[in-house]
Order: C-alpha cells, then structure tokens, then sequence
C-alpha cells in the first residue's frame, strides 16, 4: 500500500552537539543535497547571500533607470487616464491594463488593478509623468524577488525544514544561491525590468513567492503537532493568490505549484509509483491516509479558491474573451489543427531557445517575425524534436530515477518551468501574442533551478574539471550581467529599441512601422516614408501603416498617393475610424468635397464620440461656406473635448468673420473659462473686443497673450493696430516694430507701419 508520509519530525530535540547544527523542525526526511558542497561558490550566510542577489539584479538593470516611457508605456501609463488624480479611484477596478472599460468590446480585457494602482502611486509621489521614479522602482522589485528567490529555491531543492525561530533552513545554500544569481540577471527580464509595463509580471512573481512561501508556513506548526497543517496561512495563501492574480492574470498558477510542492514534497509522493499502481490498479491508495494528511483537504481548499477566482475573473470581464486578430496570432488561425499544433510546439521551442540563448531579443515577435510552418517537412521541425527530446529525457529522469533528491528537483523544477507557463501556451485559449520574453519571468525560475542543478551534477560527476567548470559559470554570469547592461540600454528610448529589432527581426512589419513612426514623432519623414513602405511591403494588409503613410503624403502635398493608400486601408478595415478621417481631409484638399463629406460621417459612425473629426468637418462646411453646419460640428466637438481649442478659436473667428461680434465674444469668454492659458483664443477675443471698441479690455488679452507667447508677431502686429485705433501711437510704433523684427513678411503690418510713420511726421511738423 502507497505511503503518504506527512512531516516526518527527525530529531525532535535537536541534532548532536557535534554535528554544530542548529535544532530543527523538518517537514520530511531531510539531508545536506550531496551535490550542494561542489557548487563552484562560498557557502554565505542567508543576509549576506540575499544581499549579494539583489546586487547583481541592480547591477544588471540599473542603467534603465532613467530610460523614457516607450512601445506599451505610451497606452498604459502617459495616456492612461486612470493613473490621474483627477480621475477617479474606483475606475481602476471597472478598467482594464490600458484604461478602457472592461466591457467595451474593444478591450484587452487585461484586469491588474493593482498594477495600476502602483502606477497611480508613482503618479502622485513624482507629481506627474516622470519615469525615472517608475523604472527604479522596477528595479527594486526585480532586486527583491531575486533575493527571495533563494528562500524559493531552498526549499525546491532542499525540502523543507525549520529551526526553532521559525525561519527556512536552506539545506542547498550554494546551489540555490547559484540559481538565484542565474535568476537576478538573466537577460529574458528585461522587458519585464526595462519596460515600465513589466511591473505586472514584477508584482506578479512577488505576490506569486509570497503565496508559495506562505503556504509553506502552513507546516511550521512546532513539534507537538507535527501532524497537522495551518488552515489560516492556506487561506492566507489563497488570498496571495488572488493578489498576484490582481497584478497579472498569470498569478493563479501559483496553485498548480503550491498544489505539486504539496504531493512531491510534503507528502512524499513518488509519481511514477503512484502512476504505475494506477493504471495496473494494484494496490490502491489509503484514502484514510490521505484525508488523515491533510492532504485533499488542502487540495480541496486550493481547488475551490482557484475556481472562485477564475469565476469573478470571467464576471468581471463582462463581454467575453478578448478579440485578437491573425496578426496577433496566426498560428492560432490556422485551419489545420495538426499544423496548428506544429506551430504551438515552434513556438515553444523558441521561448526555450530564449531561456537557453537570451541574445536575440525583441520587443515585438509578430507579422512575420515567425514564419508558420506550413509542412512536416519544414526544416524547423527539427527544433520541435530537440524540444520534446530534452524534455521526455527531463521528465524520465524526474520519474524514475532512484536519487529521491534528483527526483524532486528536477520534478519541482520542471513544475516552476511549466505551471507559470501554461496560460500563454494557446492550450486553454487563444493569447494575443506569438513570443512575449515578459510571460517568461516566472517560468525562467524553473529554468535557472535546473541550470544550477545540472552545474552541481556536472561538478560532482566530473571532479577533474571543476576549475573549468567554475570558470564556465563565471563566465556565463558575466555573459549575462553584460547581455543584461547592453539590453536595458536598449529600453532606455524608443529609437534605440525600435532600432535594435531590425536584425532580430527584419521580417516584422510592425517592427518597421514603429522605427518609421519614431522617425515621424522626431520630423524625419523622408526616413519614415521607407520604412512605412517596407512595412507596407512586408504586410500588404497593415492599414495602421498605410494610415501613418497617407498622412506624411497628406503633408507633403502627394495627395493621389495618400488618397490611393487611405482608401486602401479602409476598404481592408471598414471600420478604422481614424483612416476615414484622414482620407477626408485628403479628399478636402483635393476638393472633393462630397466625398469628404462622407468619409468624414463614416469616421463618426465608426467611432460616436470623435471630436477631431467634428472639428475637420466643421472646416469642410467652412470652406464651402455652410457656415451654419461648421459652427454645428465644431460646438460637437467642444462638447465632446471642452479642451478642443482649435475648435473654440475657429467659432469665434468665424463668427468675426461674419460680423457676428457679440456671439463671437460670448464665445470667446465661454472657451477661456475652459481654458485660461490658451493664448490663440485669448488672440482671437482681444480681435473681437478691438472691433467692438472696447480697447481696454482687448488691450489686456492681448498683453496676456504676449506674456505666454512673446514671440506672437501676429499678436503685436494686432496690438498695433488695437494702439494705432485708440490713438496710442507710440505704442502702437514700438509693437510694430516688434511684429516686423519677428516676422519680417508679416501681412499688412509693413503698410500700417509706413502709414503710422507717415501720420506721426504729419504731426511732428504741425507741431510748433
């Protein structure tokens, strides 16, 4: 009959005085790990090893501290509206990660409103959008997860065990040491460390070490009641769970871990034994036993905690699984379930290819970065074989080996490697992503115990070659610190990561098209041209691309081209709001103007509250002087974005225009109450105020406008002509000569001025 064995209690008093061990608590049979002492490093004590890891995680990383907000940051942090003060508090948990509600159709249904709230909390503390307090405090938390990564690793690998103040006793100092130094600095994490949007997998892995290790504290129950386990620190830990959970939606899988530490290591279960008497049906399990254990009590515990959260988790996300497009994830597309299957298993083999080989890295694996294959005769299918042969020959060695400390190392390792793994492996749903280093965060964990496991084996088994084997893992920790210094410089700009990806991958198109649209953000068009068209090229359906593209055209004045393109793009996506409102106002210019009409209307179906587009079509309607219809839609737009200021400045110029100067002021008053800085309104006002004799007051505005814009030549051109009316000529001579200095060619102002000159010598001479 199968033995579960729970807390084996050896030596309750303590070990013999000449063993100079401390007395402990053991939660199993427990040893020193016999490969431990040939680990190439100093045997330091728990601080000293703690702080010795987060060193290096800071060293590895610290040069990202001052990096810009770049790629994802843009939607999650600067034009995330929930990380204001003014907005607030409770939007965070009707929201997703970007700051959509979760139950608009168009959300990622990304829910970590404790990420955001982290977020809000850098907002607040840094008085605004400085990511200099964001991406250290990514560092600090990378720093600390690596140190509490060795607490993690002591207990996978050396079983569990406490001494009489109830801390861990690491029964593998140097081998857990080894792996959490692989782990601070491998260099998969930097898009998780860099990149201000990884704090989801940081607070994550945090939350996810903090359930595991409270769930461990479930057994530290004292010599008296060895037998028995703690339900509070099991609810604890479920509560963790639901925290790590609440940062990213990877954090449940902390219960498959907790669940399999509990069956390998607490109660001792030797899975092949177990799965042989199975499946031969001879001696069945004592269910008495187990219930006695503790053990399907836990199990239930954990069961039922799991599907509770999984349950609010699909209430919450209101409408349904996220919608992702071929682009995304194209093997996830594929009609052909075996070549489906195929191109899952690539994939995998790519991400084990990162863990074991981090120098190809990019931000971006999609649009053709990773070409599917398309036959069992693809070449690639060789990395798929290599993948499961490791792993079957992983996995044999986990079942059958008679080294019980082997076995469970390498089963927990694995376990680690897999578990965090599972929700981005298209198994349970479609994700929206090919490769992303940031859902290796965790899994790497795994990864890093087997690497420092397999040194120690090496180093025990190969005696002889121990120098080079230490000088091997020294070299590989070099290796990685310099990868990690050389990426994390990288994020530091857009420019630089953008740029990077190009010989990653120089088959992604939305690689292209970002260096193409940082090269626009920095007035380099004639660059971004070549590098939308390559985009264009490599994905003839990118609409985004061809949208971009139309409007550096538009600009230039290549309004055929940019035509051709934007109706391109909204005839592959009839619904792209923004690439009918473009190719409105191409259409504007080349005075088409029904059609403009039109386009600009289908952008407003598309999209019910666009008030860019009201604006345009306010300008359209001016042009062919509906002057009714223009005010319309621009009063929409100021009624959608009250901040509109182009908007507001048009009615009141329009109404100017038209000799409606009392409206025109009413107007003008109403948009500056909005907006009291703006001095293009207050420019516009001070016109009206002018025409309407009230000097006075026009004189003010203008001088407001002056003093937040002093070099407007148009604003002391006008103030001249405000001081020329009044009879303040000398005023008027000294902002004529102003408006002139600035702007040389400014309309008008060079004939008032020789008019004022003429009329002050007229004076001069009929002065006595």
């Amino acid at each position: 009959m199968l033995k579960l064995r729970f807390i084996s209690l050896l030596n309750p008093k303590g070990l013999d005085d000449d063993t100079k061990r401390p007395k402990s608590r053991c939660i199993m049979a427990l040893s020193e790990v016999y490969w431990d002492h040939h680990i190439p490093l100093p045997k330091l004590p728990p601080v000293q090893a703690k702080v010795t890891v987060a060193l290096v995680a800071l060293l590895c990383f610290i040069n990202s501290y001052d990096g810009e907000f770049v790629f994802d940051d843009s939607e999650a942090i600067v034009n995330n509206k929930d990380l204001r003060p003014e907005t607030p508090l409770n939007n965070i948990w009707s929201n997703d990660f970007w700051g959509s509600n979760l139950s608009s159709n168009s959300s990622h249904k990304s829910y970590r409103p404790l990420t955001v709230f982290t977020f809000r909390l850098n907002y607040l503390l840094a008085g605004g959008l400085h990511p200099v307090g964001f991406h250290v405090l990514n560092i600090i938390l990378h720093a600390v997860i690596s140190a509490l990564m060795i607490d993690v690793f002591a207990i996978l690998i050396g079983g569990l065990a406490y001494d009489e103040k109830s801390k861990i006793l690491n029964y593998a100092p140097k081998t857990s040491l080894l792996a959490a130094l692989f782990f601070a600095a491998h260099p998969v994490h930097t898009e998780s460390v860099a990149g201000i949007v990884g704090r989801a997998d940081l607070l994550c892995a945090l939350f996810f070490q903090l359930s595991f290790l409270t769930y461990c504290k479930a057994f530290n129950r004292g010599s008296d009641r060895d037998d028995r386990f703690s339900v509070q620190w099991v609810v604890v830990s479920l509560l963790l769970c639901a925290a790590a959970m609440l940062c990213k939606e990877q954090g449940i899988t902390v219960l498959g871990v907790n669940a399999a530490f509990d069956v390998l290591l607490i109660c001792n279960v030797n899975v092949y034994e177990l799965s042989q008497r199975l499946l031969l049906r001879k001696n069945p399990l004592n269910v008495s036993e187990m219930l006695r254990s503790g053990l399907l009590t836990r199990l239930a515990l954990m069961g039922l905690g799991g599907l509770s959260m999984l349950y609010a988790r699909w209430r919450i996300m209101g409408t349904g699984p996220p919608a992702f497009t071929e682009v995304d994830n194209p093997a996830s597309f594929a009609e052909n379930v075996f070549l489906r299957i195929l191109n899952y298993n690539y994939y995998y083999s790519l991400n084990a290819w990162l863990l074991l080989c981090p120098w190809w890295l990019c931000f971006d694996w999609s649009m053709g970065c990773v070409p599917l294959i398309k036959s069992a005769t693809d070449w690639r299918m060789v990395w798929l074989l290599l993948l499961w042969c490791v792993l079957i020959g992983l996995i044999s060695q986990a079942l059958c080996s008679q080294d019980s400390q082997r076995r469970r190392t390498l089963t927990l390792g694995l376990v680690l490697l897999v578990v965090p793994f599972l929700p981005a492996c298209n198994i349970f749903f479609r994700v929206g992503f090919v490769i992303a280093e940031r859902v290796l965060y965790l899994s790497s964990s795994g990864y890093c115990l087997l690497l420092a496991y397999s040194v120690g084996h090496c180093c025990c088994c190969w005696t002889k070659y121990r120098k080079l084997l230490c000088a091997s893992v020294l070299t590989l920790l070099c290796v990685y610190v310099a990868r990690c210094a050389l990426r994390s410089h990288q994020w530091r700009s857009e420019q630089s990561l953008f740029t990077s990806a190009l010989t990653v991958c120089p088959l992604n198109a939305k690689v292209h098209y970002n260096v193409g649209k940082n090269l626009a953000d920095r007035g380099n068009t004639t660059a971004a041209i070549t590098y939308y068209r390559e985009a264009v090229r490599l994905h003839p359906t990118y609409v985004h691309a061809m949208n971009n593209l139309g409007n550096i055209l538009k600009e230039r004045n290549e309004l055929i081209e940019a035509e051709q393109l934007l109706s391109k793009a909204v005839s592959i996506q009839p619904d792209f709001a923004a690439a009918w409102m473009n190719l409105g106002i191409v259409q504007n210019s080349l005075q088409k103007f029904e059609e403009a009409e039109q386009s600009y209307w289908n952008a407003i179906r598309f999209r019910k509250k666009y008030p860019d587009c009201y604006y345009n079509l306010g300008r359209l309607y001016a042009d062919q002087h509906r002057f009714v219809d223009a005010l319309n839609a621009w009063r929409n737009a100021t009624m959608l974005k009250p901040e509109h200021s182009l908007a507001w400045n048009n009615m009141v110029i329009l109404l100017d225009n038209t000799g409606n100067l009392g409206q025109a002021e009413l107007i003008g008053r109403e948009a500056l109450k909005l907006l009291p800085n703006d001095h293009t309104i207050m420019f516009s006002l001070a016109n009206v105020l002018g025409k309407l004799q009230k000097y006075k007051e026009s004189e003010g505005f203008f001088l407001h406008a002056l003093r937040i814009n002093p070099n407007g030549a148009s604003c002391h051109g006008n103030l001249a002509v405000l001081y020329h009316r009044w009879g303040k000529l000398e005023l008027a001579k000294k902002h004529y000569e102003l408006s002139l200095k600035l702007d040389p060619e400014a309309p008008g102002t060079r004939d008032n001025y020789n008019m004022l000159r003429r009329k002050l010598d007229q004076l001069k001479l009929h002065t006595p």
